[in-house]
């Protein structure tokens, strides 16, 4: 049987790519019940059962390279996060949320800056020095002066990568601006919230020219650290694991514990404050997710 590329799912159906062709796929029995082992997701390599040039079954799921709950998608090599400057402003703690998580799943991920022509040069270079520093390019990008598209093609090409971020920062007219004839809804940001509304109803995966997918994805306010520990917390900052050999304990959360390194680069003006704050906070929000969520 034929193979192919989950590139959209919607109301029970699965589009399924192959060599050009689009087959939209219910998926068998199998995968609906509760027991599963595995739902078919967008990414998925799949093999498919045609029964006739547009329409078929998916029979079997392949093995995945990463995969994502929230959004639901897999074999991604890249996570595109777009941040907004201005309305709703840039949230550094939302940014690092998001980067534990693509961290987590083993996802590569680039920071794009949207509405950069929002704000001064300063504060957008202040952004691009820290987390460059950690590892993580910068795009900044502007649809109102055309600044930074090219960057964000050149990062795409061969690629499967997923944008993700707060509502209401530009994805969908980011992806509209790379990619023209590409009908994507965007939403205004509420004034009176701050927030998105959530206007990209689904996950579907858009061909690049030249090789490689990007997907639109429905935004968000909030994630939850979900099979997470606090070790796994730890490890998911980059900048926190690099220094983590040099602590004396191993498996160090960089709190209380004696000789710990990152503490010790943190009193040396070394690491970020402001990361190490965020990453507090996380702890906390990890144990009350553990607390709501004990399995007695």
């Amino acid at each position: 049987m034929p193979e192919g590329r989950i590139v959209k799912a919607l109301s029970g159906f699965y589009y399924v790519a192959d060599e050009g062709r689009i087959y939209s796929c219910r998926a068998r029995g199998l995968f609906k019940k509760k027991d599963a082992k595995v739902n078919p997701l967008v990414g998925d390599w799949v093999v498919y059962d045609p029964i006739n040039e547009e329409e078929g079954y998916i029979m079997e799921v392949g093995e995945r390279t990463s995969e994502l709950v929230r959004p639901p998608i897999s074999n991604v090599d890249q996570a595109v996060l777009v941040f907004s400057m201005y309305k709703p402003m840039f949230s550094p703690l939302l940014l690092d949320k998001f980067l534990v998580h693509t961290e987590r799943a083993g996802i590569d991920s680039v920071i794009v800056l949207s509405k950069a022509d929002q704000v001064s040069e300063e504060e957008i270079a202040a952004i691009v020095r820290k987390y460059e520093a950690i590892g993580y390019p910068v795009i900044p990008t502007s649809t109102v002066q055309e600044r930074g598209f090219q960057e964000v093609r050149d990062i795409l090409h061969d690629r499967i990568s997923v944008f993700a971020g707060q509502s209401g920062v530009g994805k969908s007219s980011l992806i509209n601006m790379l990619f023209p004839g590409v009908s994507l809804q965007t939403g205004d940001v509420s004034q009176k919230l701050g927030r998105g509304k959530h206007t990209t109803r689904h996950v579907e995966l858009v061909p690049v020219e030249g090789g490689g997918y990007v997907a639109d994805t429905p935004g968000f306010s909030s994630l939850e650290f979900m099979d997470f520990t606090e070790l796994d917390l730890a490890d998911c900052f980059r900048d926190f694991a690099a220094l983590s050999s040099g602590c004396k304990f191993r498996g160090c959360l960089h709190i209380s514990e004696p000789s710990c390194a990152v503490q010790e680069a943190l009193a040396e003006g070394e690491l970020d404050m402001v990361r190490y704050e965020n990453y507090k906070q996380f702890r906390e929000e990890l144990k009350e997710y553990q607390r709501r969520n004990k399995p007695w």
